[in-house]
């Protein structure tokens, strides 16, 4: 503690010396002290030239302002030397400083500005730890969907090799190494589609679209698996015109009918309402389905997220390019699910920019 005392004076006589050598070289300074010497030169000589004592009050004047003006001056630089202290301190890692003072003047207004500036570095960097966390677990939810379909096709591989399999088998384990090629492609495709979405490098766009041409785009890739199922679809709607990207909008529709056709039963019943208002185009898509429980309904959207009634080969990836596509567009997607009676996804896609 005595170490500390004895160091704080001679700390402090440091710093005015710093701020005195730098008052020095700054060319401000030394054009203003030469402008105030010529005025001296002029004004004293003049001063003492009426009177005495005029000549002895000029030279108090001047004296006093040249006092005043070194000290607010100096007082000014400590401010400014503060602020880069403080600065140099943030850019090291201390964001939790705060240097508002709820003064007055121009000091203060920039003082707080840079706390304003701070605090958003602060919440960007922390934004910037969470992305990086939630990149990770995405990496190793992207490792595991490929390793699996991998893993399953190496080991029909291995029995293709064997000299004594049967015909029936050699055909049976063929289709099903299709059939996991196949969803890889399908998980790379949407990844690439996904990755795309998140870098903003979609132009989405803004196009009046006839309802009736954009639900046939939907309902075309998806009729074999309907009639498989036997699910029955009809299809509610008018000549409206809907204001969206004919694409995009497609294939986030697609995702959302598939993931109805996952959860409806054979036999089943899906329902597609086209509605318009002054608005916004809505579009609902109703199943007679197994339906969400509450505890999965909120997360249905996020990425790779699978619910308890999904099937063993949900990436759960479909609902969350769909979301994607939606909101790029200003669009906004809604759910209603109660357990044994299905689910209605009511899709809304705005006449402007909301």
């Amino acid at each position: 503690m005595i170490k500390r005392r004895e160091n704080r004076p001679r700390r402090i006589r440091l710093e005015r010396e710093a701020y005195d050598m730098f008052l020095l070289r700054n060319k401000e300074i030394k054009y203003l002290a030469i402008e105030i010497l010529i005025a001296s030169a002029v004004l004293v000589p003049l001063g003492f030239w009426i009177s005495l004592w005029t000549g002895i009050l000029v030279l108090i004047t001047i004296l006093l302002l040249c006092i005043i003006f070194y000290v607010n001056t100096r007082k000014r630089f400590e401010q400014i030397a503060k602020l880069a202290d403080y600065l140099r301190r943030i850019s090291n890692g201390e964001h939790s400083l705060d240097i508002r003072d709820n003064a007055e003047g121009e000091l203060s207004i920039l003082k707080s500005e840079i706390y304003k500036v701070t605090l958003m570095l602060s919440e960007y960097n922390e934004q910037l730890k969470k992305e990086k966390y939630l990149l990770a677990n995405q990496m190793a939810d992207i490792s595991h969907q490929l390793k699996t379909p991998l893993t399953s096709m190496m080991v029909m591989v291995d029995l293709l090799k064997e000299d004594n399999l049967t015909k029936e088998k050699r055909q049976e384990f063929t289709s099903q190494i299709y059939m996991q090629l196949e969803r890889i492609e399908w998980l790379v495709s949407s990844l690439l589609k996904m990755s795309k979405l998140d870098a903003g490098v979609v132009r989405m766009k803004q196009e009046k679209i006839p309802a009736r041409l954009l639900i046939k785009n939907v309902l075309q890739p998806l009729l074999i698996p309907m009639e498989l199922k036997e699910i029955s679809c009809s299809v509610n709607q008018k000549e409206e015109v809907i204001l969206c990207d004919i694409k995009w909008t497609t294939e986030a529709l697609i995702n959302i009918l598939k993931n109805c056709i996952e959860h409806t039963p054979k036999g089943g019943k899906i329902q597609i309402d086209v509605k318009d208002n002054p608005l916004y185009s809505e579009i609902i898509i109703t199943d007679n389905g197994a339906g969400i429980s509450k505890e999965d309904l909120p997360h249905i959207f996020t990425r790779f997220y699978r619910g308890k009634n999904s099937s063993p080969d949900s990436v759960g990836i479909g609902l969350a390019m769909s979301y994607s596509i939606l909101r790029r567009q200003q669009g906004d997607i809604r759910v209603n699910s109660k357990i044994g009676k299905g689910s209605s996804f009511a899709i809304h896609l705005y006449k402007s920019v909301m």
